[in-house]
């Protein structure tokens, strides 16, 4: 049963985890333009922002969120995947204002571009730096579902098959 801060959040993905051997009650899974709105969503339900970093796997970029709340066990964390040849999604800084210094490490170290930031600066590097540390080689890459679990699913689109081994999606027939 999903907790009722979860009501109205819109996500690809919902999985409940267990907290004492991942460090988190939750993982959620969101397109790059449902991130401002879950962002308002948690922080509308005292939420608060730890830290943003992100994962280099071969299907992509996973920029990932942790948020918890200081009177009530939640812990979660919101992946957002994005596609390598297009890193960009929208800033959360104007909700999370911790969010800026975050965002701006992961440009750094990720090359991923945060739309609507006030401040795109590089935050640690160079700004003459033309590479990025973190970016593993493509030979170095692996899936994204080798490197997270996700938790137990609870809700899932059809569409969203990153945790699926085949790929496939789930149709109509399948039960979908």
């Amino acid at each position: 049963m999903n907790p009722d801060w979860m009501e109205g959040l819109k996500a690809q993905c919902k999985a409940e985890c267990v907290y004492h051997s991942t460090g988190k009650t939750w993982s959620i899974f969101l397109l790059p333009e449902e991130i401002n709105d879950a962002a308002i969503h948690l922080y509308d339900h005292e939420f608060f922002l730890e830290d943003i970093t992100a994962i280099d796997g071969k299907d992509g970029f996973v920029a990932v969120y942790h948020f918890d709340h200081f009177s009530r066990p939640g812990r979660v964390a919101l992946y957002v995947v994005i596609p390598r040849d297009n890193p960009e999604m929208p800033s959360i800084s104007n909700i999370f204002s911790g969010a800026e210094w975050h965002e701006r490490e992961v440009s750094d170290f990720f090359g991923i571009r945060f739309i609507g930031h006030p401040n795109p600066a590089p935050l640690l590097l160079p700004e003459d730096m033309d590479f990025h540390p973190l970016v593993k080689t493509d030979e170095t890459r692996r899936l994204i579902r080798e490197l997270l679990e996700p938790g137990k699913i609870v809700e899932e689109d059809p569409g969203f098959a990153l945790f699926r081994e085949d790929g496939s999606v789930i149709t109509d027939e399948d039960g979908g």
